[in-house]
């Protein structure tokens, strides 16, 4: 598989960590210059820019989101409006929501990191990208849009909806790539089959980049096995500047660019998790100008690991978002990510990937129900076969989160479909 930036992309790991010290101590100087949020941490920390090595770094508190909603709108950006040429807003969903600005240079920063992604697992100037991510104040439309261009493919800036509109030109407009979040990946599938429409006979479309919400590796091969699609993780987040980091065709966990981001995974205590270990991400972006971000943790749960690729490039891999800190759900005590339920989910050839996950506390006792799909192959009116499948599944979620809970196993297309990010958990618990 080609490389976008060879040079780059291949550096021994010595001189990839030279670049991000570096890199780091001539961000930490513009932001003590130009930061006051940054200056004073690193007054506290008793942090010199010049003199900052990675275990000194430490000693700066972590940038969280309150700091950014406590900030807004514009609280911790470090340039005038007049360099700025967009912004784009999250959504807000438990909160304020969080502005970022960008300078030209951002921009080129975050077009680069998608392009040498997309090129890592085959994207090229020969194909057709069918972008149906949202554009608009979310990051992930305008960020896949600008990388797959700047590669040289053709791009078709769908957005997200018109389902029919989107099958349409899948087949039309000999389509090879989509972009999308892997759950309306799925609500594709199932609309093409309700059609009778073969997308492996009635389309071109191979490989897909798929971002916007976690979703388990059982589940990228039951879309494969179903469309013949192959779909590389895409992560980020619009603090970062948006999604930016891209599976290659190993699959084998996102590369994570080292001269734009120095990421580090910490456990409970905060001390640094060894190569591969599950713990904490926090993020800092090396490069950035208009927005800074400085040991922002982020909340997202994963490892890392600098072992070689076998694609040939040596910068760190992320590997899949077990959980999110602020998406986890405590249930009787114990800490429960929706992330395992899909995952066990797509263990089962008989369900289709849909779920929904309720929360409920009768008599201050809680209780999670679980409603999953038949897959439309399996269906079947036997109801000692339906009630055997439920037990499955039921049986297999107890011993992944050590709790019980119900299975509801619904007739196909019985649960909601999502054109954005997907929905999964409605918590009606009460407490008072």
């Amino acid at each position: 598989m080609p490389f976008w930036n060879e040079e780059i992309e291949t550096m021994p790991r010595e001189d990839l960590r030279k670049m991000q010290l570096s890199l780091l101590r001539r961000e930490l100087r513009k932001m003590y210059d130009s930061s006051k949020f940054i200056h004073d941490r690193m007054r506290a920390a008793n942090l010199v820019p010049e003199d900052t090595d990675f275990d000194s770094f430490r000693r700066l508190p972590y940038m969280v989101k309150d700091d950014l909603r406590e900030t807004y709108p514009d609280g911790l950006f470090v340039v005038p409006y007049d360099d700025l040429v967009r912004m784009h807003v999250s959504s807000g969903t438990t909160g304020k929501p969080t502005i970022v600005g960008y300078t030209r240079r951002d921009l080129d920063n975050w077009t680069e990191s998608l392009a040498r992604g997309m090129t890592s697992f085959g994207v090229t100037r020969g194909d057709v990208f069918q972008n149906m991510h949202g554009y608009g104040l979310f990051t992930g439309g305008l960020g896949a849009h600008y990388g797959a261009e700047r590669i040289g493919a053709t791009v078709i800036p769908a957005s997200t909806g018109n389902t029919d509109r989107q099958i349409m030109l899948m087949r039309d407009v000999h389509v090879t790539t989509l972009a999308g979040t892997p759950s309306y990946m799925f609500h594709i599938a199932e609309v093409c089959e309700q059609n009778g429409i073969d997308i492996r006979r009635d389309t071109h479309v191979t490989k897909a980049l798929a971002g916007g919400e976690p979703w388990s590796a059982s589940m990228r091969d039951k879309l494969y096995r179903r469309t013949g699609i192959r779909a590389h993780n895409c992560y980020g987040a619009s603090e970062f500047y948006g999604p930016m980091f891209v599976e290659c065709e190993e699959q084998r966990g996102a590369h994570v660019w080292a001269d734009l981001c120095y990421m580090e995974i910490v456990d409970g205590e905060g001390e640094p998790c060894a190569d591969g270990e599950k713990g904490s991400i926090v993020a800092t972006m090396l490069q950035k100008e208009a927005f800074p971000l400085i040991r922002y943790k982020i909340g997202d749960v994963s490892s890392l690991t600098w072992e070689r690729c076998g694609c040939g490039r040596t910068h760190p891999r992320l590997d899949r978002i077990s959980g999110r800190s602020d998406d986890m759900l405590v249930v009787k005590g114990i800490n429960v990510f929706p992330s395992q339920i899909e995952g066990v989910i797509g263990e089962f050839p008989f369900l289709s990937p849909f779920y929904t996950i309720t929360l409920t506390n009768p008599n201050y006792m809680d209780q999670m129900t679980v409603d999953v799909e038949f897959n439309p192959d399996f269906l079947t009116d036997d109801m000692t076969r339906v009630a055997a499948m439920s037990q499955q599944v039921q049986d297999r979620l107890k011993e992944v989160l050590n709790i019980k809970a119900k299975v509801r196993l619904g007739l196909p297309d019985s649960l909601p479909r999502f054109e954005g990010k997907s929905r999964h958990v409605v918590d009606n618990r009460s407490y008072e």
